[in-house]
């Protein structure tokens, strides 16, 4: 075990511009009251060391500077943060003394809550145990549903039980199901078996296009998308074309094969957010395999240990971000075919890379064409994806709410993880509107305050909070080391809390209070001697004893039009003539690079027990993220990322970039991310001074 202290403090001012000399950075075995450093320790502090010397503050502006040192800290103690284990031996047994409220008895009140949702989530188990032969072998509905290869035929299958009639169209037969209409069963699973021909070649050929054709209540033909498609394409030649679905059966050799071993699970996940469409400096969406090739490198430079990718899963509206999917099982085409992404997912892995999923099933794309939306045509809820009436319509996304009591519901969403666990190597999700899920009103005009009766109540989504707690046993069931991180403002108990305790499971929840933060200080106190760090540190610390969260300064969202970066709010239009090292910076923008660095570091070291940044932050990429659309004359202007200004030896966003490499080579020198401890253990507002202790395993 070994301390780690920081002090944030004040320096002498001698002169116009004030640069800090050296940020002394120690570690000390805890075993021992005195540790002196040899100034020839290298890796990562000696990195971080040599940045220091390029941080610079205006006096004038109160930008404090870091200094790290050994210390013993005796005084009070204003924040103690721990990681605790604990575990439920027996779910069925232990129902009615849920281990989560001996955790915190805060939530003992709420046991009857608990214990409800605990026996619907064993009931679920216990049904499927029962009639699907357990909850991993449900998960495997994409072996079943969508087109599966059979005994010399190709097998279509389709859940739509308020179609009357259905017919299979393509290429294949020149879109006349007339001959490949489809049989019901009692589920309302549609199938066909389309036999192969005598030459043993299937009647569907690989990349051709497919639609499922059915007449809805009203005695309507309409053409839907299959709604377990692996790949779905739009004729570029047309504007506004729809989607079509697309037959993926690639011959064995044109099949990409995984070479690289998924890398062990780090000890703190350091998360690169990116966007592969959005990842090439050019005027257009960028490939799987350019983004492989060209961002990888980028990240693994900078000592990131994982990469999350948006906007994977299929969106044909694409300034969405990816959120509102049309396509669950399918990869977005713009970027290329899925050996395409798969391309990209081993050289991660070869990289020493995890790579993670923004996954979307907090609601799905309200398209008609193109979308699962489609399969809905007036009928009850139960005979649909989604919820009925308003229940099943989001108003503030404008997109549509999944039933997650339904049987079939559950093995689309369970499946759909499976898949892109297995299929792709992914190594674990970043899971999207979490929020939302769990309850009712969708924290649409609710503010969370903090009080258990917010979270445990009538508004609950009980269903929604079972499905998350049997997606993340899944998850974890088929691979244990993986990283399951949601996206929850509410801060609801137990959220990162093992399922047997009570809990529902994810390993990490993203601490979405923090960008918010920095952005009231950044938008409505522009002087830093208005800064409170006794607020500040409050922010980065307050999260829930034994749940670990994720922090970030700032994300996409924080990005996207009619916002702003950090770097850009902090110099603004100083960034288009002020970063030339070849000039004397000016007070703004040598203010703006200190700042930008010491709020990202800051946040790394207290925020959490991981660290996420979005693509290009890391270098303080200027300006903000504008989508192609009609009101930008549908530029790619802003919606790329500038690597140029990081590449040029003469500007100073090389400064931002090695600063932010330094941050996480420290970590993996310190594992302060890690640590079981964290103390902050006095605050001085007057000269802006905050000492820290952290208690390191080497």
């Amino acid at each position: 075990m070994h301390t780690f202290f920081a002090i944030l403090s004040p320096q002498p001012s001698h002169g116009a511009l004030t640069h800090i000399s050296a940020i002394n950075l120690l570690w000390a075995p805890s075993n021992k009251r005195s540790f002196i450093p040899s100034p020839h320790t290298t890796g990562g502090i000696n990195e971080f060391q040599n940045l220091s010397k390029e941080v610079c503050s205006s006096p004038a502006s109160g930008v404090r500077n870091i200094i790290w040192l050994q210390r013993k800290c005796s005084s009070s103690i204003s924040s103690i943060l721990t990681d605790g284990s604990s575990t439920m031996a027996d779910a069925e047994k232990e129902i009615e003394s849920i281990h989560l409220l001996s955790l915190d008895h805060g939530l003992q009140p709420y046991g009857d809550h608990f214990r409800y949702r605990m026996k619907k989530y064993v009931h679920w188990k216990r049904i499927l145990e029962n009639n699907e032969g357990g909850l991993e072998e449900f998960s495997l509905g994409y072996l079943k549903f969508g087109f599966t290869k059979g005994n010399g035929c190709i097998v279509y299958r389709e859940w739509a039980p308020a179609a009357q009639e259905a017919e299979l169209i393509g290429d294949f037969n020149e879109w006349d199901g007339s001959h490949h209409q489809m049989e019901k069963n009692q589920f309302g699973v549609w199938s066909i078996k389309i036999p192969d021909d005598d030459d043993g070649n299937t009647a569907i050929l690989h990349n051709s296009r497919v639609k499922f054709r059915f007449k809805d209540v009203s005695g309507i033909w309409v053409d839907r998308i299959p709604a377990w498609i692996k790949y779905a394409t739009v004729d570029p030649t047309k504007f506004a074309a729809p989607y079509d679905g697309v037959y993926w059966d690639p011959p064995a050799s044109e099949r990409y094969d995984f070479k690289c071993p998924r890398p062990p699970k780090p000890k703190a996940p350091r998360i690169y957010e990116a966007h592969v469409g959005m990842s090439s400096s050019k005027h257009h969406v960028n490939s799987y395999r350019e983004f492989a090739d060209d961002v990888l490198p980028r990240i693994k430079q900078n000592n990131y240990n994982t990469v999350q990718l948006m906007a994977i899963m299929e969106h044909s509206y694409y300034a969405s971000f990816g959120y509102h999917v049309t396509n669950f099982f399918a990869v977005s085409s713009r970027s290329g075919t899925p050996d395409d992404l798969k391309y990209l997912i081993d050289k991660a892995h070869g990289l020493g890379l995890r790579v993670l999923m923004d996954v979307v099933h907090s609601h799905a794309s309200n398209n008609v064409t193109d979308g699962l939306n489609g399969y809905d045509v007036g009928q009850g809820s139960q005979e649909s994806y989604f919820h009925s009436g308003e229940r099943g319509y989001h108003q503030l996304w404008d997109s549509r709410l999944f039933n997650y009591s339904s049987w079939e519901v559950l093995r689309f969403l369970l499946s759909n993880l499976r898949w892109w666990l297995e299929e792709y190597k992914f190594d674990g999700f970043r899971f999207d509107g979490v929020t939302s899920m769990l309850y009712h009103h969708h924290g649409i005009g609710f503010s969370f305050t903090g009080g258990y009766n917010e979270y445990f109540s009538e508004e609950t989504d009980v269903d929604a909070v079972v499905y998350l707690m049997l997606a993340n046993t899944l998850i974890h069931g088929l691979m244990p080391d993986a990283t399951i991180v949601a996206e929850d403002v509410s801060g609801m108990p137990g959220l990162c809390r093992p399922v047997l305790e009570g809990g529902i499971g994810f390993d990490y929840r993203l601490a979405m209070g923090i960008p918010d933060r920095w952005m009231v200080y950044l938008k409505n106190k522009k002087s830093v001697e208005d800064w409170s760090m006794k607020d500040i540190t409050w922010s980065l610390t307050n999260r829930r004893y034994t749940e670990k969260c994720v922090a970030y300064a700032e994300s996409h969202d924080q990005a996207i039009v009619g916002d702003k970066t950090i770097a850009f709010l902090l110099m603004d239009r100083e960034m288009y003539s002020g970063m030339s090292c070849l000039a004397e910076a000016s007070v703004i923008v040598d203010q703006g690079i200190a700042l930008v660095k010491m709020i990202h570091f800051l946040t790394m070291a207290l925020g959490g027990e991981g660290y996420l940044n979005f693509m290009g932050n890391e270098f303080g990429h200027p300006e903000w993220i504008d989508f192609p659309r009609e009101g930008n004359h549908w530029s790619y202007d802003k919606c790329r990322r500038q690597w140029d200004l990081v590449d040029m030896g003469h500007l100073r966003y090389k400064f931002m970039n090695a600063f932010d490499r330094a941050m996480n080579l420290l970590d993996d020198e310190l594992s302060f991310l890690a640590s079981e401890k964290q103390i902050v253990s006095s605050i001085d507002e007057y000269n802006k001074v905050q000492y820290t202790q952290w208690h390191i395993n080497k």
